[in-house]
């Protein structure tokens, strides 16, 4: 049980239909599609939908109660006394019921936000939390307005830790999901370039991101990457660790060696091994590492936990395609920061004749988004032997390479067919391919044609 109806209406008391009190809801659901147990349905307006349209489908699915928009007429075909709770706007109300629903659980809350690498460092720090405490982590990248309290209202009721990943692409967006999360940690891992269409500058990224902070309860602990010159600043209300592999940092991350079975690193003296690949996971790991280290947890059980994440697809995920050939799936999102990473990633790693980049175009890039997919060309070296390039800006990529007069194949490709054809000689048991691109692009689609089971 999650709350009753008695505990909604403390809430939202304007209500229409038969209300019983002792009614308990056990779930939340936006969806109207699925299957949900005795749940509270909360319609959604959005661009091209109105949820209010679909009570009757949530109904038969199992919702037993719902928010309702009281601007919004109710339709004839609800069944009379059907409980609805009448509010000024729905998902303003379903954020109010996920902040009640969190100090009322009231576990220990981390909030991990940062332009790359937070679902990362959520799949990290949760698998390192479930070795000693009842954690319940994001699933997918339910971290907006919407899925960050649905996040919330899914967590069972003995829930010890919280793990919350929190997106934005707007200021003010962080400020919202700090206030309704209330963190006892946050985490920034890092300030990039994703969303500076809409902030403008690094800067004002930051700014964005440090709106974590007034969510953050006072002495609170805050860690963030310690070699980004725009987060180092005094943090006077809270315990700050900046983990980094410069001097500055407070916690140093150092002997940072890549292997094909992942990445090994030492921090505080331990040297720890993760299936994960580049200096940016080696990162990602330190602060769930450093989280672990201040809530006392044993060594050695971060160090196993570590050893078997369980990660959100398309995050640098290998697989075997046809005729033997290994493909990196990291096609779930990119920016100019997480792009270079990646391939630095696969220009380190030994053990294949040939390497291929298959790249996407980046989105939300503003109007240096030019410049910005030709600074991908500075990292692209001759230890790869081919790039293909998809969309309408990712070609300024392979311009840039043959400019600087680098001995490497460059495909432009605008059907999965031609495609297919092009890089049909690169498909062999020695050869390794990345996809990288923004969400929107869909790289998947492409890269599935050549996985062995599909």
């Amino acid at each position: 049980m999650l709350f009753t109806i008695h505990d909604l209406i403390q809430l939202f008391p304007n209500t229409k239909g038969n209300i019983v009190n002792s009614t308990t809801i056990q779930s939340v659901s936006t969806d109207s599609r699925k299957k949900m147990v005795d749940a509270l349905f909360v319609p959604i307006i959005g661009e091209n939908f109105d949820g209010h349209d679909y009570l009757a489908e949530a109904i038969s699915h199992g919702a037993i109660a719902a928010l309702w928009d009281n601007e919004t007429e109710i339709p004839a075909s609800i069944p009379n006394g059907f409980p609805l709770l009448l509010v000024d706007d729905t998902i303003k109300a379903l954020q109010q019921l996920s902040q009640y629903y969190r100090r009322k659980i009231n576990p220990l809350v981390i909030g991990i936000t940062g332009s790359n690498g937070k679902t990362t460092t959520k799949d990290l720090v949760g698998q390192i939390l479930k070795t000693t405490f009842k954690t319940h982590v994001t699933k997918g990248n339910f971290n907006n307005h919407i899925g960050l309290p649905l996040t919330v209202l899914s967590m069972p009721r003995d829930t010890e830790m919280l793990v919350l990943e929190m997106g934005m692409n707007h200021a003010g967006e962080m400020t919202l999901l700090a206030n309704i999360a209330e963190p006892d940690v946050a985490i920034i891992t890092n300030i990039g370039e994703s969303h500076i269409e809409y902030l403008g500058s690094r800067e004002n990224i930051a700014k964005a991101k440090l709106e974590i902070l007034s969510g953050l309860k006072k002495n609170g602990l805050l860690i963030i990457d310690g070699d980004e010159p725009l987060l180092s600043r005094n943090f006077i209300s809270y315990q700050k660790i900046g983990i980094g592999t410069t001097e500055k940092a407070d916690v140093l991350l150092k002997d940072i060696k890549l292997t094909n079975k992942g990445t090994t690193f030492t921090i505080n003296d331990q040297t720890y091994q993760i299936p994960l690949y580049g200096i940016h996971h080696a990162k990602n790991a330190s602060f769930a590492i450093v989280l672990g280290e201040h809530l006392n947890l044993d060594e050695h059980m971060i160090k196993k936990a570590l050893q078997q994440p369980h990660m959100t697809d398309m995050r640098f995920e290998m697989l075997k395609g046809i005729n033997g050939v290994t493909l990196i799936n990291d096609a779930y999102n990119a920016s100019p920061t997480s792009m270079k990473a990646s391939i630095d990633v696969i220009n380190q790693l030994q053990g294949y004749k040939e390497k291929v980049l298959v790249l996407g175009d980046m989105f939300e890039l503003g109007t240096e988004k030019e410049e910005w997919h030709r600074s991908i060309a500075h990292v692209i070296d001759e230890e790869i032997n081919a790039l293909f390039t998809i969309g309408d800006y990712a070609h300024m990529i392979a311009d840039e390479v043959n400019k600087q007069g680098k001995q490497i194949s460059c495909y432009q490709v605008k059907s999965i067919n031609t495609f297919l054809k092009q890089i049909r000689p690169y498909v062999h048991k020695d050869a390794l391919i990345l996809f990288k691109a923004s969400r929107g692009m869909r790289l998947e689609d492409w890269m599935e044609k050549l996985l062995l089971d599909k």
